[in-house]
């Protein structure tokens, strides 16, 4: 295991509600790279706890640890070869869904109830020009699913059965899409879902918005973000967010209150653009960290500054606890790195 000092110590005074909370301890982030026994291409990432660990990528592959990554089992769903499987949501160790992506029926959606024995195909895009991005449940029966527009209309898939069955959000809910509007499918973070049906989706057209209900998708608001794209989105209650740009310039932003207004934070110290970004929870302070091409960083203090922690390229991360959680890229890396 390899551990990373982080450039000093992290003695900031931070508070996501204004006040000061006072010195923390150094932040001393450890990261130690593990087999996946794969060489594909992984985009996604889904911890379900410290030890219960999948993942997903190019070739139709997933991979999958009980152990805390110490050994990962790696296949193929049988028939999706061909497929990138850029999205994965993890309910336990046997339990879970991935999303392909791709163009008419590329976009799938496979579930397993036998850590991945066999998969049931339950959903196949059947719109020409719709292509599907991302999709997370808010427990195991409720979720959702993006696609970038088609004709003008914001496209989003439902499920209130685990899917079984997927159904089209009523266009006349969902918030009127702009001129080439879509989202990044680079790391299954460009939706995300919270507890009590809160929900956020950052897309991109000619301008950068985040999507947003907090009534399972019966209702949706729509935020204005100052950047020029948007990769990915991560909050840690329904007021505190940051979103994560996609191009060079990688910018942050950051709300305290919901989305309402949004605050243009620094850029991680990594070339190209961010893919992925997530909150650490249970960090000391609240921390985020992104990861993307050009290497991974972290920030305390909603991404006004950020500290590097590598130059591995990555894809997605994702979080168990602050003590584990997982960076994901090309030629089946993986990282488990923890210390917030």
């Amino acid at each position: 295991m390899t551990s990373h000092p982080c450039l000093g110590a992290l003695l900031l005074l931070v508070s996501c509600s204004g006040s000061t909370l006072g010195t923390v301890d150094p932040v001393a982030v450890t990261t130690q790279d593990q087999s996946s026994g794969t060489t594909a291409l992984l985009i996604a990432v889904s911890p379900v706890n410290e030890r219960v660990v999948w993942a997903s990528g190019a070739r139709g592959t997933f991979v999958r640890t009980t152990d805390g990554g110490v050994t990962w089992h790696s296949a193929q769903v049988s028939g999706a070869e061909h497929l990138q499987f850029r999205d994965v949501h993890a309910l336990d160790e046997n339990t879970a869904w991935l999303l392909s992506i791709g163009p008419a029926d590329s976009s799938r959606i496979y579930h397993t109830r036998d850590a991945g024995k066999s998969w049931t195909l339950q959903f196949t895009n059947t719109v020409p020009t719709a292509f599907y991005d991302c999709f997370d449940f808010w427990d195991e029966r409720r979720g959702i699913a993006i696609s970038d527009a088609v004709d003008g209309k914001t496209l989003l898939q439902s499920t209130t059965d685990g899917g079984a069955h997927w159904t089209p959000i009523v266009s006349a809910r969902l918030p009127v899409a702009l001129p080439g509007e879509g989202s990044l499918a680079a790391s299954g973070t460009c939706l995300i879902t919270r507890p009590g049906g809160s929900a956020w989706i950052v897309v991109t057209g000619t301008i950068a918005r985040l999507l947003h209900t907090s009534d399972y998708g019966n209702s949706w608001k729509v935020d204005t973000i100052p950047l020029s794209t948007i990769a990915s989105v991560s909050f840690r209650d329904d007021r505190h967010g940051v979103v994560f740009g996609s191009d060079s310039t990688a910018a942050t932003a950051a709300t305290r209150n919901g989305g309402r207004t949004w605050v243009r934070g620094g850029r991680p110290p990594f070339p190209q653009g961010v893919y992925g970004g997530v909150f650490v929870p249970g960090a000391r302070i609240p921390t985020v960290v992104a990861v993307g091409p050009g290497g991974s960083a972290y920030s305390a203090d909603a991404g006004s500054r950020w500290t590097s922690i590598d130059g591995n390229a990555y894809w997605s991360v994702g979080f168990a606890s602050a003590r584990a959680g997982w960076m994901v890229g090309p030629r089946g890396r993986i990282t488990r790195i923890g210390g917030f």
